[in-house]
């Protein structure tokens, strides 16, 4: 009995539909830009994670201070504009022991030494970095008359946070 020979598999198979053919490589790059835009829309909305810091940063005045979040998708007057949120219990208006003063030296540390490492390194560079302290816990962007709120505008040069007039 004579067996008949076979052709072989690549000879069967239509091109570029077998293991690491170039349709394999469109899946593969697919996969990825989505995996990407995925990075890239966490980036946009609100990048840094609460694990980042779990509990109260140790600010120049003592006070306690805990970061709420990053808003990343409301551009500023000046561009693209990074916003880092913080409670601190302190600057309330009735039973606070922080002034605006104080508060305002806080809101600086708080930009070199907890905004400034966490912008991206890569991609497009921030024009503004505005820093804001609340007594409490508000939504971005939402009224909230009774809420004591400070807030300061920085722009980057080299490497350090440089206050600018609201």
């Amino acid at each position: 009995m004579r067996s008949a020979a076979r052709a072989p598999a690549s000879a069967t198979r239509r091109p570029g539909y077998g293991r690491g053919g170039w349709l394999s490589a469109c899946r593969i790059a697919r996969r990825t830009a989505a995996a990407s835009l995925g990075a890239l829309m966490l980036w946009a909305g609100t990048g840094v994670m609460a694990e980042e810091a779990p509990g109260p940063l140790a600010v120049p005045s003592g006070q306690e201070v805990r970061y709420l979040d990053t808003v990343q998708s409301a551009p500023g007057p000046e561009g693209l504009t990074i916003r880092f949120r913080f409670v601190a219990p302190a600057i309330a208006r009735d039973t606070g022991s922080v002034d605006a003063e104080t508060a305002q030296a806080d809101m600086e540390w708080l930009c070199t030494n907890f905004a400034l490492p966490r912008l991206p390194a890569g991609g497009p560079v921030p024009s503004q970095i505005v820093v804001s302290l609340s007594d409490r816990a508000v939504a971005f962007g939402e009224p909230a008359p009774e809420v004591t709120q400070f807030f300061e505008a920085y722009t980057v040069a080299d490497g350090r946070c440089v206050w600018e007039a609201f």
